[in-house]
């Protein structure tokens, strides 16, 4: 399963919003992933990243 994962994350000067499609058995794995990715890119602690939507993405790119 694909996931669509937006939230944002605190940097210097405020926040920066993002969105990411990550592939995982389930919504949690998928957050797991995202929190991974953005904190080894963004060097970003987990408790300064606020998830605001996880929606499920079918394989033909369409929203569930």
């Amino acid at each position: 399963m694909k996931y669509e994962i937006s939230g944002k994350f605190k940097i210097l000067r405020g926040w920066m919003k993002f969105k990411k499609v990550v592939e995982a058995h389930n919504e949690k794995f998928a957050l797991e992933k995202v929190y991974s990715l953005i904190g080894s890119n963004h060097k970003v602690k987990r408790h300064l990243i606020k998830i605001e939507n996880i929606r499920k993405v079918e394989e033909n790119g369409e929203k569930k």
